[in-house]
């Protein structure tokens, strides 16, 4: 068996089950030049690390926010 390798080397059926951590759990998209998972609905933007999705509401920052 391939592993399959989507954008920020996710695994693309993670990437279709992941959701923002908040109470509203929306889906999130991918910014491959940040190297972020998106917030569909709060404008969170979570961290990928070395191929591991952090989605603590604590290392997220709001793109919103200026200096953020």
């Amino acid at each position: 068996m391939t592993a399959t390798t989507g954008p920020l080397g996710l695994d693309p059926a993670l990437l279709e089950i992941l959701a923002c951590p908040d109470t509203h759990h929306s889906p999130l998209t991918v910014d491959e030049a940040a190297s972020e998972l998106l917030c569909t609905t709060c404008d969170r933007a979570f961290p990928v690390r070395d191929g591991i999705p952090v989605l603590l509401l604590d290392e997220a920052r709001h793109r919103g926010t200026p200096g953020a």
